[in-house]
């Protein structure tokens, strides 16, 4: 059975954290992803407690996003955190939008800036790559995809592929999936709801309630090497929903 980790953003609402890894582990998930706000601050004392307490209910946190601004400046802090943690990948998960480039040289360059920042991630032995939302699937006055570009500006990237955000950046996922399916290494399994549902969960759904064919992108997925699979969120108003019913969805794929 395909192991199946949570991205902790996910609950970033329903402190302590501590009760949610019981949730999770109770719930069958094997895996999960670490987000800034989570480890950024903590000292090495805390952070071996975090790995100690997360060994203990036979959970792992082998992926983390950490900031470009982190990855850039403090890369010895980022690696002190994946070490304790025992990572294997380290993803970048965002641009704010004063910052992202408006032509297809100026992604290529900000995926060139990525390469560089990953190097010392790759020089440890991790993963590191590129985690996208929906503003890299619209289109720039030349009528190419940034995210083209992106990853050609850095050709070493991996790819955590969040196929919600691709879907709602107007894309087909499948076409996405096969044309970096060699360099697609984790994936985020979100869904979206039908139009006009859920409004106050900014219009997301749990895995399998929603209208991803996501049966259909595993019959895709399964056969690539993906190492991590990661249920994802943006705001939840039942987390014990969330949990229990999109791991039942995802072992039904």
């Amino acid at each position: 059975m395909t192991k199946l980790g949570f991205q902790l953003y996910s609950a970033r609402n329903y402190q302590p954290f501590s009760a949610i890894f019981k949730k999770l582990a109770a719930a069958g998930y094997a895996e999960v992803e670490g987000y800034g706000a989570l480890y950024d601050d903590l000292d090495q004392a805390a952070l071996d407690r975090l790995s100690s307490d997360l060994a203990t209910i036979g959970l792992a946190m082998p992926t983390g996003h950490f900031s470009l601004n982190m990855l850039e400046n403090d890369p010895e802090r980022v690696l002190e955190i994946t070490s304790a943690l025992k990572m294997d990948s380290v993803f970048c998960p965002f641009l704010m939008p004063d910052d992202r480039p408006k032509t297809a040289e100026g992604w290529r360059d900000f995926g060139a800036r990525l390469e560089k920042a990953g190097a010392p991630m790759r020089d440890a032995g991790l993963v590191f790559g590129w985690h996208n939302h929906d503003f890299e699937f619209a289109a720039l006055e030349d009528g190419s995809v940034p995210m083209t570009h992106l990853m050609e500006g850095g050709p070493s990237l991996s790819w955590e592929a969040d196929i919600a955000w691709v879907i709602r950046g107007g894309a087909d996922p499948l076409q996405w999936i096969e044309t970096f399916k060699d360099r697609l290494s984790a994936v985020h399994v979100k869904d979206i709801a039908e139009p006009g549902e859920n409004e106050d969960e900014d219009g997301w759904a749990d895995v399998g309630h929603g209208t991803v064919d996501w049966k259909g992108l595993m019959g895709v997925l399964k056969p690539l090497p993906i190492r991590h699979y990661i249920v994802e969120h943006d705001n939840p108003n039942d987390i014990d929903r969330l949990i229990e019913r999109s791991i039942a969805s995802f072992q039904s794929f």
